[in-house]
């Protein structure tokens, strides 16, 4: 579809626009509510154990999957994808990595984040000191753990729960479950053009592009 240039919202008085505001807002509450009681059922789900011997490695050194825990009760995996030997640098897993805030507001309800990908050490930390991050990020090169998880050579998200020296999965999403939870992407919902992405109901004219083609790594826009 070609953006029209022109295209713009429909202009109204603001007795208008607060209307339409208000009627929207109950549509938003509603789903606020669903969504609470969706993370309830979460919260209700069963585990299972996850006690297979796996190793890791990253700048500190070897791992285990209880040390990627760093003491804390709870574990958030996000399975980053690089495969050993691709050079290919995901940009929508790089996005999702550019979009986690400062860990201390996990850390501080007893929860730990860190990125998990196969491909070795090597192939790692450069990518890491290119795009500036400091969320913990390890290599599981080799020893199955994203295939164990679901992750395969692809990219998800994965929630561990520990008890003692006893692990637990409690919880796997990928696909549009892991992009619900990009910043920017919620923010770019709020405004009238959205993501422009042409998956999305909007009207005529709006500026859209195929998803992923205007996707790139943070160096890369020129902006």
């Amino acid at each position: 579809m070609k953006p029209d240039p022109t295209a713009l919202p429909p202009i109204a008085t603001e007795d208008e626009w607060r209307i339409a505001r208000e009627r929207l807002l109950i549509r938003e509450k509603e789903l606020t509510c669903e969504l609470d009681a969706l993370a309830a059922e979460r919260r209700r789900l069963p585990m299972v154990r996850f006690g297979k011997d796996y190793a890791f490695e990253n700048a500190n050194g070897k791992a285990n999957l209880l040390d990627l825990f760093d003491g804390r009760r709870q574990l958030i995996v996000y399975h980053f994808m690089l495969a050993p030997g691709s050079g290919h640098l995901c940009r929508g897993c790089s996005s999702f990595a550019d979009n986690i805030g400062h860990l201390a507001h996990l850390r501080a309800r007893d929860t730990s984040f860190v990125l998990v990908s196969p491909a070795p050490l090597s192939e790692i930390q450069p990518y890491k000191e290119r795009m500036g991050w400091t969320i913990p990020w390890y290599s599981s090169n080799g020893d199955g753990f994203n295939d164990d998880c679901g992750a395969g050579r692809g990219f998800g998200l994965s929630v561990f729960l520990r008890d003692d020296d006893d692990v637990y999965r409690t919880y796997y999403t990928t696909s549009r479950g892991v992009d619900r939870l990009r910043i920017d992407f919620n923010l770019l919902d709020l405004t009238p053009y959205g993501r422009q992405e042409d998956w999305e109901d909007s009207p005529a004219g709006w500026p859209q592009t195929p998803p992923y083609q205007w996707w790139r790594l943070h160096d890369e826009y020129g902006v």
